[in-house]
Parts: C-alpha cells; sequence; structure tokens
C-alpha cells in the first residue's frame, strides 16, 4: 500500500513538474508551439531538473546550509527551464511549425493517408507509363514543335486516365493560352468528361438522404435511365406534382472523398514541380493549382450552382436577353441535389442537321450567342465561364440555352469599369489609354517598364485591329505572351473572362463555321460606344456622376470656410500620424521589444562575465562564492532572453 501511495505520489509530482517546465518555457519564449512539442520538451526539462539540482547541491560540502540550498535549488530549477526553451528554440530552427505534420496527427487519419498514398503512386505510374517522369522532375523540356505534340498528347491520355479532379484540370489547362503553348491547348482541349453511369439504387439513396423521401414521393414522374453521365453527377428527367417537367442533377456516390484525395494530389504535385522545375515555377503552377482546387470544391456544391443560375438568369431577364437560363426549384436543391427546369432541344454540336433542315441562319445564331456573353462580362459583370458545346443548347422553338451553372465569373463594379474603358480605348486606336486601363486591371510589378508597355500595346493593336487586318483568336496568345513579358498579373476574375471567351470559341465555330470571333467582339465593341453616347445614356452617366459627387459637394463650402477662417487667424495646423496603421505600429514595436531584448541580453551577459571574475566576496559553498553565484543567475537571465529573440526570428 506504501509502495502505491509512493508510485502516485512520483507520477503526480512528475506530471504537475512537467507541465510546469512545458508552460515556463512556452510562455517565456512568447511564441505559440504545438502541444507534442511543449510537452516533450517540459519533460526533457523535468528530466534534467533533478541531475542538474542534484550536482549543483553537492558542491555545498558536508554542511547543507537551508538558504544556500534553497537558492541553489531555484537555480536548478531555471537551468532545467533553461534546457526546454533552449529545445523548442532548437526545434524551431530545424524543423519549422507546420514543415512536418504532428505526430498527434499521425494516428488520426491512417487510413486515409494510406488510401491518399495508394492512389498517389497509381497517379505516378500513369505519367510514368506515358513517359512524363523526366518531364516532371525537370530535367527535361521539349524544345522542337514534334516534342511539344508528343507530349501534349501523351500528357492529355495520362490527364485521362487519371480521373475526374484530372479531367477536370485539363479542361482549365486548356483555356490558359498565357501559360501553354500551342499544341498543349489544342490537345487538352479534346478532354471529355465521360463515365459510366452509377447504377440506380445508389442514385435512389442520395435522393432519399437528400429530400428525405423516395423519389415516386417527391416527383410524378422519374426516368431511372440517365440523360447524360459525367464524373462529379449524372442527368435523369421527371417531372413534377404540379406538372412541370424538370432536369435532376445528382452528384456521384463518394465522388467528393475522390475528389479532395486527388485534389491534394493535384497541389502536391504543383508544390513538387514549382521546386524542381524552372518553367513551373515561371507558370506559377501552384496558384494554378489553387485556384482549380478552389473551383472545382465549389463546383461539388450543387446549391452554389443554383444561385449562379437565378444570378444569370435575372441579369439576362432585366436587359430583355434572347437566350434562356433554366430556372431552379430552390426547396428542392440540396448540396447534392438539383433540380431545375428542363429545356427540351439538342446541344449545338449535335444540331448541325436541325439547323440545316430548318433552314436558321447560323451566322445569327452565334452573333446573338456571343453578343449574351459579352454582355454578361461587360455589363451584367456575371457570366457563365464555362460555355463550351456541350454547356449550348438549341431549342425547340428556335432560340438557345445555356446550362451547366456550376462556373461562373463575377466581376465588380471596379474591374467592369476597366473593361470599358479598355474596350472603349481600343475602339478609338489609343494606345496610353489602353495602357492606362490595363494597368487598371492587372497587378503590376514594383518595376515596369511603363512607356515599353504602351509601345507594344500600341504594336500589338496595330498589327490585330488596324486597318486591313484580320482579328482571330491569335490575339489572345499575342496579349498572354506580352503580360508574360512584363510580369504582369493577370487576376482570377479576368483570366477567367478570357478563359470563358477562348471556350466559347469552339461552341461558335460549332454553329457557324468560320464565325470570326475577335471580330463580332470588335463590332460589340463599337456597338456599346454608340450606346453609351446615346443623348440617354449620357445623361444617365451624368446624373450618376453628379450623384455620387453630390455629398461632397455639399461638404466642401463648408470646409473651405474653415480652412480660409484658421489660415485667416494664424492657427492653421497640419496633422500627419507617421503610424496611423495597426500592421505597422505592431511591426514596429516588435522591432523595438526585440532591439530592447537583445540590449538586456548583452548587459546581463556581460555583467554575468564581469561577477563570475571576481574574487573573493561571501562564501556559498566552498568553491562558489555570491558573485559567482549572481554570475551564473545572470547567465541564465542572459540566455533566457537571448532564446525568447531567436525563437521570434526563427519562427518568422
Amino acid at each position: 500500500m506504501d509502495t502505491s501511495a509512493t508510485v502516485v505520489a512520483f507520477v503526480i509530482g512528475t506530471t504537475i513538474s512537467t507541465w510546469v517546465m512545458a508552460y515556463g518555457a512556452r510562455r517565456l519564449l512568447n511564441v505559440r508551439f504545438s502541444l507534442f512539442r511543449t510537452i516533450t520538451a517540459g519533460a526533457v526539462g523535468q528530466g534534467m531538473a533533478n541531475p542538474i539540482t542534484t550536482s549543483l547541491i553537492g558542491d555545498l560540502g558536508e554542511r547543507r546550509q537551508l538558504t544556500p540550498m534553497l537558492w541553489f535549488v531555484c537555480l536548478g530549477f531555471a537551468c532545467a527551464l533553461l534546457v526546454s526553451m533552449t529545445l523548442l528554440v532548437l526545434w524551431e530552427a530545424f524543423v519549422p511549425t507546420g514543415s512536418v505534420p504532428s505526430p498527434l496527427s499521425w494516428f488520426g487519419g491512417v487510413r486515409s493517408r494510406v488510401a491518399r498514398t495508394r492512389r498517389y503512386w497509381r497517379i505516378t505510374f500513369i505519367f510514368l507509363r506515358h513517359g512524363l517522369g523526366p518531364y516532371l522532375r525537370g530535367r527535361a523540356r521539349p524544345t522542337s514543335p514534334e516534342g511539344r505534340e508528343r507530349l501534349a498528347r501523351e500528357l492529355t491520355q495520362a490527364l485521362e486516365q487519371a480521373g475526374v479532379a484530372f479531367v477536370k484540370l485539363g479542361q482549365v489547362m486548356s483555356t490558359r493560352r498565357d501559360v501553354l503553348p500551342p499544341e498543349f491547348v489544342s490537345e487538352l482541349g479534346r478532354l471529355q468528361d465521360r463515365a459510366a453511369p452509377v447504377p440506380w439504387p445508389e442514385i435512389e439513396r442520395v435522393i432519399q438522404e437528400e429530400l428525405g423521401a423516395l423519389p415516386e414521393d417527391v416527383f410524378a414522374a422519374f426516368d431511372r435511365t440517365p440523360l447524360a453521365a459525367a464524373s462529379v453527377a449524372q442527368v435523369h428527367t421527371a417531372t413534377l406534382r404540379s406538372g412541370e417537367d424538370v432536369v435532376v442533377k445528382v452528384q456521384r456516390p463518394g465522388i467528393r472523398t475522390v475528389v479532395e484525395r486527388d485534389l491534394d494530389i493535384v497541389g502536391r504535385l504543383a508544390r513538387t514541380l514549382q521546386g524542381r522545375a524552372g518553367w513551373a515555377k515561371a507558370f506559377g503552377v501552384v496558384d494554378l493549382a489553387d485556384g482549380f482546387a478552389a473551383a472545382l470544391r465549389e463546383e461539388l456544391d450543387f446549391r452554389v450552382e443554383a444561385r449562379n443560375m437565378a444570378s444569370v438568369a435575372a441579369a439576362g431577364t432585366a436587359r430583355g436577353s434572347d437566350i434562356v437560363v433554366p430556372h431552379p426549384y430552390d426547396d428542392l436543391c440540396t448540396g447534392r441535389i438539383l433540380v431545375m427546369q428542363r429545356l427540351h432541344g439538342v446541344a449545338i454540336g449535335k444540331a448541325g442537321p436541325r439547323i440545316d433542315r430548318q433552314g436558321m441562319d447560323r451566322a445569327k445564331l452565334a452573333h446573338t450567342l456571343l453578343d449574351t456573353v459579352l454582355r454578361q462580362i461587360v455589363l451584367d459583370g456575371v457570366f457563365h465561364a464555362d460555355p463550351h458545346p456541350g454547356n449550348i443548347m438549341l431549342l425547340d422553338d428556335g432560340r438557345l440555352g445555356l446550362i451547366d451553372f456550376g462556373s461562373v465569373g463575377r466581376l465588380d463594379t471596379e474591374l467592369r469599369g476597366c473593361l470599358q474603358r479598355m474596350l472603349l480605348a481600343m475602339n478609338r486606336g489609343d494606345a496610353v489609354a489602353v495602357t492606362d486601363a490595363f494597368l487598371e486591371v492587372v497587378a503590376r510589378p514594383d518595376e515596369l517598364d511603363e512607356q515599353g508597355l504602351a509601345r507594344a500595346l500600341g504594336a500589338f493593336m496595330t498589327r490585330h485591329l488596324g486597318a486591313g487586318s484580320i482579328p482571330d483568336m491569335t490575339m489572345f496568345t499575342d496579349l498572354f505572351r506580352l503580360v508574360a513579358r512584363y510580369d504582369l498579373a493577370v487576376p482570377a476574375e479576368i483570366a477567367a473572362v478570357f478563359r470563358a471567351l477562348a471556350t466559347l470559341e469552339g461552341g461558335l465555330t460549332e454553329l457557324a463555321p468560320g464565325f470570326g470571333i475577335v471580330g463580332e467582339a470588335q463590332e460589340f465593341g463599337e456597338t456599346y460606344l454608340r450606346e453609351r453616347l446615346r443623348p440617354g445614356s449620357l445623361q444617365e452617366a451624368a446624373a450618376d456622376e453628379l450623384m455620387g459627387l453630390l455629398p461632397m459637394l455639399r461638404r466642401l463650402p463648408r470646409r473651405l470656410d474653415r480652412i480660409t477662417a484658421a489660415a485667416e487667424a494664424g492657427r492653421l495646423t497640419l496633422n500627419v500620424r507617421l503610424f496611423a496603421d495597426e500592421g505597422d505600429r505592431r511591426t514596429v514595436t516588435g522591432l523595438l521589444q526585440q532591439v530592447l531584448l537583445t540590449i538586456l541580453a548583452s548587459t546581463s551577459g556581460v555583467m554575468a562575465v564581469l561577477l563570475l571574475g571576481l574574487k573573493g566576496g561571501p562564501v556559498m559553498t566552498p568553491a562558489v562564492s555570491l558573485y559567482q553565484f549572481f554570475g551564473y543567475c545572470g547567465l541564465v537571465v542572459c540566455s533566457v532572453l537571448s532564446l525568447r529573440v531567436l525563437a521570434v526570428i526563427f519562427r518568422r
């Protein structure tokens, strides 16, 4: 019984001592560490406390007086605390926080890590089988057109075999003419999102989980044979109790887990490529992968698609659009179920025979489609970001319809204004105004040859928009090469605009072969300019500007009167706050604290050395005088302050 009580007391005492040591080390360093690191450092310090204290007390000799012994116990505890702090600082220096997962998390997701590793090796094997290994390691780069074509073909096949996330990634990459050579854009554009249909019992279970009832209890009729099947979802036709024909989009069971695992692999591959291959760093593949992951995660939430659909439809209705957008049934839409109006028709990729049979004007249909998308971009600020031929329908009544609003671009008022100014400047042929508007859109680097950029844009406009020139899609390629040459960063919103227009080109070509998208867009700019110059539009623009200036104009006379009165009385002063921003104050305060701690550490270290060098003085032990004891304490203080400075430096 006495032995058990002793063991319990020892365990409790050790636990308390470890906790005090861990808390003290973390508190003195004033930097947050993970629980595992903190407890480990506390345990090491606690383990060193007893040997250090025993060694110091042993210097007292045979006559152990209580007061010197207590002082040496405190010094021993301080030295043990110093050991814990040193361990934390060295740990942070050699293994920064976040660079390695915490061991506490290793046991929580063993199964997921095993599955991810297995999937990772499968993806790696697919890429290696297609001869992409040297390119992933950054050891090779194709130089000839034939080499680029072969590499693009192998990459496309590898992405198609890798699964849904990689097919989507390839489709996004195919629209990035700013970062990929034409051979890659052409090959990746052939990627199709196809998948085998999911068995009906699994689809029925998803509907029941999301809507809380079986399909026959919610719908008057439900076709169990899918209308279409893709890698993320499959589509069924149904009829509501009210008699309306609808389309039900059901997410494939378990697809979110697969996508998240693949997105993690895409991110890891992107970081590996950016670290090993110079071309990947130049293209910013990590930023591309992050943007792709965010867009795909949003696409997996069908409630976002329902809101996108409603936004585009509302904007189109407000300006009387000729293109039909299906409306969602919000009460039946969930994260994995989307119920929307059914548009009766065929995709334009298969509408050629009907168009010819009914004698429709292909050019007029293409013009209507392009005009609608451009008005969505320039005027509405919300547009379909993925208008490929499968998402554009020719309806039975001869109108066009847009479907699949999982990817929608949005432009705020400022960006739309910049695009409008750039469009008007291009119509005037004003290279300087185009440069000004262009720099408002892109993120400019610290050092920019603005005059050279203006000349380059002028040459670009002369080549593609001058008299006698025939604009085509190479205009976008040249524009993005110009952007890359001057290290300009295109915002994601503007990149989505160019991606939508590049994707739309395929649909327009299917609809009207030979249709010139750039020339028609130029004509749209001229039409828009004429609309802006109409008396009614000018009056409306002037009224809007006046309403914006009115509050300032009301305050202006009173403020001028105050300024002139103060100047007349000799009381006009100017107050400038050097550190008005909270971030600036925090930065300066941190620097001052670091400098002060460094000075204090140096001072205490010098004083400790001087005290250790003094001879004589009151004797605490046969070998240690009081001055030397104070010197040892000074060294501890110096070490604590120095470690605190180093901890902050290594953490930053």
